[in-house]
């Protein structure tokens, strides 16, 4: 069992899922703009979205996770959060 103090270093994912509403190329838009991907890795990730269902767009800490998904939620994506 973990005690809180280890929690913090647990590695936690962003997935976004696919969604009938969101073009390829504004998911793509949205993870250059966001997350600084270049154009290359955010067409590698959306063609993984589209083509498998979900993508993980990002990896760090429970708190810096949260940010991820609420921002892709502001962008109108479908996104959660696991422990990886």
């Amino acid at each position: 069992m973990s005690r809180p103090a280890e929690a913090g270093l647990v590695n936690w994912v962003t997935i976004v899922w696919d969604d009938p509403v969101n073009l390829m190329s504004y998911v793509a838009h949205v993870f250059v703009t966001y997350f600084g991907y270049a154009e290359e890795k955010a067409s590698e990730l959306m063609l993984q979205v589209h083509n498998q269902g979900k993508a993980v767009v990002s990896a760090g800490t429970r708190e810096q996770m949260e940010i991820d998904v609420d921002a892709m939620h502001s962008y109108g994506l479908w996104a959660t959060m696991e422990a990886g």
